[in-house]
């Protein structure tokens, strides 16, 4: 089974049992979203419409090019760059996609002008996305600082790399990766008590 129809399949699954309200233009509205310390079970019914994450990689792609051209020509702009862009990400992972920065843009400029919600994807593996932007974001910023533009730039690319397939194909890296953690995550916890 291909990724597109898997996809489709947890789509409809989730629109089946989505207990949100819609409203035009705007994605559902999530209950609260679960701390990153909370046992939260992969059948969440946080969701958001899947154009706002798209929007934020594309955002994000073009912020991580920029970075990129400026660590050519001019490093300190390019870790000036790379800093704010590892401080969206760490908002996004520890706040969820509503409240990131991009996100935002997106529901106040983009969303009203859109069509109502017709797919949504859950907020955890989101999250968790966010998280590994983030700690790629935090080598590529510390390289750069430090003096390795090679560093910075390899981890520039690897998040740029990541943020260009979710914008351009749909395919989330760090919500490939999600379930596979979280099931360790379970796993390990049952130990811990």
């Amino acid at each position: 089974m291909s990724i597109q129809t898997e996809k489709s399949i947890q789509t409809e699954k989730s629109i089946q049992t989505e207990k949100s309200i819609q409203t035009a233009g705007q994605a559902p509205v999530e209950a609260a979203e679960p701390s990153p310390n909370s046992t939260h079970s992969l059948t969440t019914t946080d969701h958001v419409d899947v154009r706002g994450p798209r929007f934020t990689a594309w955002v994000t792609t073009a912020a991580l090019v920029v970075v990129l051209l400026a660590a050519m020509w001019a490093p300190i702009v390019a870790i000036v760059l790379i800093a704010g862009q590892t401080v969206v990400f760490a908002i996004g992972a520890a706040y969820g996609p509503r409240n990131h920065p991009y996100g935002r843009i997106y529901a106040m400029l983009v969303a009203p002008h859109r069509a109502p919600a017709s797919e949504t994807e859950p907020v955890a593996p989101l999250r968790f996305a966010q998280l590994l932007g983030f700690g790629f974001a935090a080598v590529g910023l510390a390289g750069f600082t430090f003096g390795s533009t090679v560093v910075g730039a390899v981890f520039a690319g690897l998040a740029l790399f990541a943020a260009f397939l979710n914008a351009a194909f749909g395919i989330c890296l760090g919500c490939q990766i999600y379930p596979m953690v979280a099931r360790v995550r379970r796993t390990a916890s049952p130990a811990t008590n």
